[in-house]
């Protein structure tokens, strides 16, 4: 099928249809073709297509990393020069989706891991400049939600390269949504520093709607605060 012709399809079913739906039909396209068109979607403000969008963005770089493993880093930095001030645009959807790709393939989570945690991180003085901390709320938001499901796929590769202690600063953050993924990721790492300032936050009645486990989920910020803090004693 012709490239044009895929990306009308792709953009049809991520429209119209549930996400075991799209993912089944994408599947039976080449992994290399929807990573292409998928690079629109993920960028779009509707939730019900950027979502899905991202889970598929997933699977197409799980698919070709198969077959192409050059390819699939290809991809990556792609992602990575989305996030650079220098590309010229703001790189929506690239955190949460290199958080998908490397919590379906290990080998890229060990090779591009310690990227992602780079944008939680402000530049340090010299020789230590390993920081590109991402100023933007919107871009924030999806990179705590990077963190906060690598948090349950690839914990021991986060605490490997320190993200333990860079988590706990975005509990303060002004966005309730990225406060609630923080605490999430805390949870799952077993951050027990972050106790007391978890159990003042399950006071916070903001409500929040959470894409988690490939369907959205309608809690508060306290609600996660509590789970995150029931976690810990686990």
């Amino acid at each position: 099928m012709a490239s044009r012709k895929i990306k009308t399809r792709v953009l049809e079913l991520l429209k119209n249809q549930d996400l075991t739906t799209i993912r089944v039909i994408l599947d039976q396209y080449p992994a290399k073709d929807v990573v292409n068109v998928l690079f629109s979607p993920i960028c779009r403000e509707d939730p019900l297509i950027r979502w899905p969008a991202i889970i598929s963005m997933g699977d197409a770089v799980l698919r070709l990393a198969a077959t192409d493993m050059e390819e699939a880093r290809i991809v990556m930095r792609r992602f990575l020069w989305s996030l650079n001030d220098e590309s010229g645009g703001i790189g929506w959807g690239a955190p949460e989706c290199m958080a998908e790709i490397m919590c379906r393939h290990r080998g890229l989570a060990e090779e591009y891991i310690h990227m992602l945690i780079s944008y939680m991180r402000g530049d340090g003085d010299k020789p230590f400049q390993d920081g590109n901390f991402l100023e933007h709320p919107i871009l924030q938001r999806g990179l705590l939600w990077g963190i906060a499901r690598l948090s349950r796929a690839r914990p021991d590769l986060l605490v490997e390269k320190g993200a333990d202690k860079d988590i706990p600063l975005y509990l303060d953050a002004e966005d309730p949504e990225t406060r609630a993924l923080a605490a999430l990721a805390a949870g799952a790492l077993h951050l027990k520093t972050t106790r007391q300032t978890l159990h003042q936050l399950t006071a916070d009645s903001s409500p929040l709607s959470l894409y988690l486990n490939t369907d959205f989920v309608q809690t508060t910020l306290g609600a996660m605060a509590q789970s995150a803090l029931e976690a810990l004693d686990q």
